[in-house]
């Protein structure tokens, strides 16, 4: 006899281990969101003050490196072909973890997340699309709007969310993961212009390499680090975006661990480079592309421009809308069902957090738009417009609903017992139950004790009373 099917809960409670990953993952990545927030604040008042902008153009146009091997780039472009390499790497060795460990390893559970992901990627293109089709405006941006800055995003949450339950966090980390997979196809099919056939040929064989090396068990960052700058520059001469040699390198990395290991070779490379990523790469990348001239009339073009006005909706009314409904259509056409402590507006709440697409949607806004540098700088002003008309609409619904989330926070969180393990994770577990009522026969009997005690205390005063003869009062 086969075993009945169950249906199965969306956001429904984290095994224990999976939870721990997800607390750890928010920690890192809600500080690399504060720096790249710092960082965007710093570069749109470096820009913007009269004594300093034009020292930040210069800065940020200023070249060097090695013409000869094609790399003679200036810093604004070192900064987003070079640091962000290092950025795709870590969320190469993301996607492969939970490929082989994470949600994304069981079909069932993969379903949500890469389906909300997907429809959260075409909502916000079709928003643009229909927006710029209508007002003639330029169709080469539609790809803007789709990313998603869990940094940023996790930023925010970490703020406005702190109760937030683990399921709904790990659905919005799971998601962004996927979301960065296709960001990254989108931009190694639809800006390459033009192939270098025998740089391409030297990257991919490089990347043989190192994936020989890996398998090897050869280990040393002297033996890695040269060769990774090797493949990425070969990578940038190809024509293919420099950036998809980063997770290249990252998808080889071994993310299982093996008898004797406590952590994978991924986990172990992982913990090294994120705070190179999260530090340094990241904000120096919004440092020298977030920095755009603010005006009135900067602003008034945002909602005016079709391009820009594109973006905007796109990212505000596109990603929530295409993030929810992928949601609810995988719950209303699979066996997946909503969990009963979360309402539809718990999801919509969070899918509200995806607009907020900041650091590859800026990469993709200079990729489209390379050769307008007016347009650029108005598709990254419109970025940033509707990243934080995002954040404060989703700061408004977590908020509305933050009560709520409060109680089931507490609830995933109480330790009675006091062994270190959320209550949640027991109730079947025998000794569990014993221990709580050992617990509670000791608070019984305590009782026990004052009331016997308050008992002869009310004796006591009674008698005294009765003895001195006093009348009525």
């Amino acid at each position: 006899m086969t075993a009945p099917r169950t249906d199965r809960k969306a956001f429904a409670r984290l095994s224990l281990p999976e939870r721990t990953y997800v607390a750890d993952a928010l920690r890192t990545e809600t500080v690399g969101g504060v720096l790249l927030l710092v960082a965007a604040v710093t570069a749109l008042l470096w820009a913007n003050l009269p004594v300093l902008g034009d020292s930040y153009r210069t800065v940020a146009h200023f070249h060097l490196g090695p013409a000869a091997l094609g790399l003679d780039l200036s810093v604004a472009h070192w900064a987003a072909d070079g640091l962000l390499a290092v950025f795709f790497f870590v969320a190469g060795i993301e996607l492969k973890r939970e490929l082989v460990a994470g949600d994304l390893r069981d079909p069932r559970a993969a379903v949500l997340p890469v389906i909300a992901a997907l429809c959260g990627m075409a909502a916000p293109a079709l928003v643009y699309t229909l927006v710029n089709g209508a007002g003639g405006g330029s169709l080469a941006g539609w790809a803007v709007p789709t990313a998603t800055d869990i940094a940023f995003a996790l930023a925010v949450l970490a703020v406005i969310g702190t109760s937030l339950p683990s399921a709904l966090r790990a659905f919005l980390l799971t998601l962004a993961v996927v979301d960065d997979l296709f960001a990254i196809l989108i931009i190694a099919v639809f800006f390459t212009d033009s192939l270098n056939f025998a740089a391409l040929g030297g990257a991919l064989a490089g990347l043989g390499v190192f994936w020989l090396l890996l398998r090897k068990g050869v280990r040393g960052w002297y033996v890695y680090v040269p060769l990774a700058l090797v493949i990425w520059a070969l990578m940038y001469n190809s024509g293919v975006h420099a950036t998809i040699a980063g997770v290249a390198m990252g998808l080889m990395l071994r993310c299982t661990t093996r008898d004797g290991e406590e952590h994978s070779p991924g986990e172990h490379v992982e913990h090294l480079v994120r705070p190179l990523s999260a530090g340094l790469a990241v904000p120096l990348f919004a440092l020298f592309s977030a920095g755009v001239s603010v005006s009135g009339g900067v602003l008034a073009e945002v909602f005016t421009e079709p391009e820009t006005l594109g973006v905007v909706l796109g990212l505000v009314v596109g990603k929530a809308v295409g993030i929810f409904g992928g949601t609810w259509l995988t719950a209303r056409f699979t066996r997946a069902s909503l969990s009963e402590d979360l309402a539809w507006a718990d999801v919509f709440a969070v899918a509200s957090l995806a607009g907020i697409g900041f650091t590859v949607s800026l990469l993709i806004g200079e990729l489209a738009f390379a050769g307008d540098a007016v347009l650029t700088d108005g598709i990254k002003a419109s970025v940033l417009t509707g990243s934080l008309i995002a954040a404060l609409v989703a700061t408004v619904l977590l908020k509305i609903r933050n009560a709520k989330y409060r109680r089931l926070w507490e609830a995933e969180e109480r330790d009675d017992d006091l062994d270190g393990i959320p209550d949640v994770y027991e109730e079947h577990d025998p000794a569990y139950h014993l221990r709580m009522a050992e617990i509670h026969d000791r608070k019984a009997a305590e009782h026990r004790r004052l009331a016997e005690v308050k008992a002869a205390e009310l004796a006591e005063v009674g008698g005294g009373a009765g003895e001195e003869g006093d009348g009525p009062a």
